[in-house]
């Protein structure tokens, strides 16, 4: 019975181990992978995530040219784990650093950041607004938070997009059926909880965007 008791007692304490360690693993893939990568740097494990996604680049000297809205617009980068996500995100600039007039987006990979796409067409955007001091930060929490999965109702996220502007930023959160009221208002209070925001925000319909342009009014708000 002793000697039973005593190698049950060892394996609490090699499992406590292990998740110790494991922990630490996380905790270093979280920071980029900036731990000790000294011994078995030759076997990454890949985490996969639920969705590939795609980042998209508006150029501003691009768009005072173009003949279409968004036909500016242009893919750049598509990752499928957590790996590839930091690999991508430690070496594109961020928000506070691109030229005013830029937009980044990060949508599901095949849906493009349009109104004119099949799934984005009958949807919609919320959209908070963020001096250029916490842009930088809220624009990752809100990535971390649409490729981890973190919104009740993440099916319905299609991607999101931070306009850089002179004086502020803007991101919006796109989803897919802007008449889904239930779904908008889960949405819009989980982001609002992520970013510990603290001021109203709307939602849009893109049919009403299209038609109206800035004249457009919000359906909802929290």
């Amino acid at each position: 019975m002793v000697e039973e008791a005593a190698k049950s007692e060892d394996l609490k304490t090699n499992n406590a181990r292990n998740k110790q360690r494991g922990v630490r693993s996380d905790r270093q893939e979280a920071e980029g992978g900036r731990g000790d990568t000294s011994a078995g740097t030759d076997i990454i494990k890949r985490h996969p995530l639920e969705h590939s996604w795609t980042f998209w680049f508006d150029n501003p000297s691009a768009k005072s040219k173009q003949v279409a809205w968004g036909s500016s617009i242009r893919p750049i980068y598509t990752f499928s784990t957590v790996e590839e996500f930091w690999s991508l995100y430690n070496n594109i600039h961020r928000p506070s650093r691109l030229a005013s007039g830029a937009d980044l987006h990060c949508f599901k990979n095949r849906i493009e950041p349009k109104w004119e796409d099949p799934v984005c067409t009958g949807g919609g955007k919320w959209t908070m607004t963020f001096p250029k001091s916490k842009s930088d930060t809220c624009w990752l929490y809100t990535l971390l938070a649409m490729i981890g999965e973190q919104f009740d109702h993440g099916d319905e996220i299609c991607g999101a997009v931070v306009n850089v502007r002179s004086r502020q930023e803007k991101i919006a959160l796109w989803t897919k059926n802007a008449a889904n009221e239930t779904a908008q208002m889960s949405i819009g209070k989980q982001w609002k909880e992520l970013l510990d925001y603290n001021d109203m925000i709307g939602f849009i319909f893109h049919e009403d965007a299209k038609k109206l342009d800035r004249g457009a009014k919000n359906k909802y708000t929290t």
